[in-house]
């Protein structure tokens, strides 16, 4: 199935050709997205986290080296010992090789690394959520746009209605009751207006939440790429590529290591060790007068050897570890089932909601056209005396009603077709052809840190990435404008 990533660059890039005013796409939305959502910025700062676990697992299979130093004064010194000192000085240096742990060190190495694979899988999917629910809040400010031009339209019209109905009163053409049911339509209508500019308010504040700024005179989006031909379809690709699904597989993985690491701690284990002393009696230390010359006022010593360790009871510790180990990957592999039930779950709705949409267009569609034509006949018949002025008011809401489903199914069906792709995991960064920028390599980090040996080495002071609202102005005016086409 062919959902290759640079639809959306391709088909933004001829809608900004000739554009005179100044306009949001969908695509800058998705790049405004990418590099300044706190979700996006804090699950690579997680990712980061996840990266250090390998560096972490490895330090305890590597040497350690340790220095102390100390001062001593001898304040009470034994009558017996002749050559007791005064004080000392001394410095001690000791290096640990672990040679053999029981394989504790490379299995908790490769669990650490396969949870880094899990963690870009992650990653993936918090791309892929942020992306769709960016399309849902531009897509429902574009429907509630639309709405909003449709419900000022329609209040116009019965404006104009209502003044006519006064005059056709006023020469006796009407009765009161005709004026009265103008006036009661045009003030509900008045009243849809202005719950429709409340919806609309609200979606763009959703909008400024997750893109971080308001909408502006928002473009069509670009047609959606060749979706799954079936749900079967659908389900066999989000299976297969699915970063939410892929993630439990990678965390199930990685409890098989923990079982293992866990049992090395039954095995013997083996280290070699190397140890040198240096103490100094800063001159305090004499023959006590028994004439056998000048002591040593330092001396040096040095040890080197292996040390093995053979457990043999450890309180049922080991067994506890173990068997944990194997509960958690039980869990996983029931997350591993819950996660594709939830994927083909998504898959199959996706794919449903989108085909639902589709026939709703076409419907409201023709819906559209014949309340048009039911409208004008209905003018012409009240204008002949064999329509009421009630059937023309009727016949006006429900072309507005089928104008506002119209508007309302190509939101849906775009917004389900997005979530389809997502489903299947084809609306990643990587899928979306994002130019505005060099995309984020989650693999630099997990190279630079891998393999660094250095105690000392920090990162810069962690600081805010992420873009805050807060100081964001809500324009005074929300500024509609009308959209014919929203894909389909």
């Amino acid at each position: 199935m062919a959902v290759r990533g640079r639809w959306i660059g391709a088909a933004l890039a001829a809608l900004l050709v000739g554009q005179a005013a100044r306009a949001d796409t969908l695509r800058e939305a998705f790049i405004r997205v990418y590099t300044t959502n706190p979700s996006m910025t804090g699950a690579r700062a997680g990712l980061r986290a996840i990266d250090e676990n390998v560096p972490i697992a490895r330090a305890s299979g590597l040497p350690s080296v340790d220095a102390t130093g100390s001062y001593n004064e001898f304040v009470k010194r034994s009558a017996l010992n002749f050559t007791s000192p005064a004080r000392s000085v001394g410095g001690e240096l000791s290096v640990n090789v672990p040679i053999y742990q029981g394989g504790q060190v490379r299995n908790s190495v490769k669990a650490a690394e396969t949870r880094v694979v899990a963690g870009r899988a992650d990653l993936r999917s918090t791309e892929a959520d942020l992306f769709t629910q960016t399309v849902a809040a531009y897509m429902d400010v574009i429907r509630d746009q639309s709405i909003v031009e449709l419900n000022a339209g329609n209040v116009k019209v019965l404006e104009t209605d209502l003044q006519a109905s006064r005059d056709r009163f006023e020469v006796g053409d009407l009765t009161r009751t005709d004026v009265a049911q103008s006036d009661a339509r045009l003030a509900g209508a008045r009243s849809q207006l202005q719950s429709a500019e409340a919806q609309l308010d609200a979606s763009r504040q959703t909008y400024l939440r997750i893109v971080g700024k308001f909408p502006e005179n928002l473009e069509p989006p670009p047609p959606l790429p060749a979706l799954p031909a079936n749900a079967d379809d659908a389900v066999d690709v989000a299976t297969e590529n699915n970063p939410a699904l892929e993630s439990a597989r990678q965390a199930s993985k990685a409890a098989d290591y923990d079982i293992r690491s866990a049992e090395g701690q039954r095995l013997p284990q083996l280290s070699a060790f190397g140890t040198g002393d240096y103490v100094n009696y800063l001159n305090s230390l004499d023959d006590a007068g028994l004439g056998v010359g000048t002591l040593s006022q330092s001396q040096t010593t040095a040890t080197v050897g292996l040390q093995a360790r053979l457990p043999i009871f450890q309180g049922g510790l080991p067994g506890a570890l173990v068997r944990q180990a194997q509960a958690r990957k039980s869990q996983a592999l029931e997350q591993v089932t819950l996660t594709e039930r939830g994927v083909v779950a998504e898959a199959r709705t996706a794919y449903s909601r989108y085909q639902a949409a589709l026939g709703v267009i076409e419907s409201s569609e023709r819906a559209v056209s014949a309340n048009e034509l039911a409208l004008e006949g209905v003018r012409a018949e009240n204008s002949v005396g064999t329509r009421t002025v009630l059937d023309v008011l009727n016949a006006e809401q429900e072309l507005l009603n089928t104008r506002v489903t119209l508007v309302a199914a190509r939101r849906d069906a775009y917004v389900a077709g997005f979530a389809l792709l997502a489903a299947i995991g084809k609306a990643e960064a990587r899928d979306l052809g994002l130019d505005g920028g060099a995309l984020y390599d989650p693999t630099a980090n997990y190279r630079r840190v891998r393999h660094n040996l250095n105690d000392w080495s920090t990162d810069p002071a962690p600081q805010p990435i992420a873009t805050r609202t807060v100081d964001v102005a809500a324009p005074s005016v929300v500024n509609t404008k009308p959209v014919t086409s929203v894909g389909n």
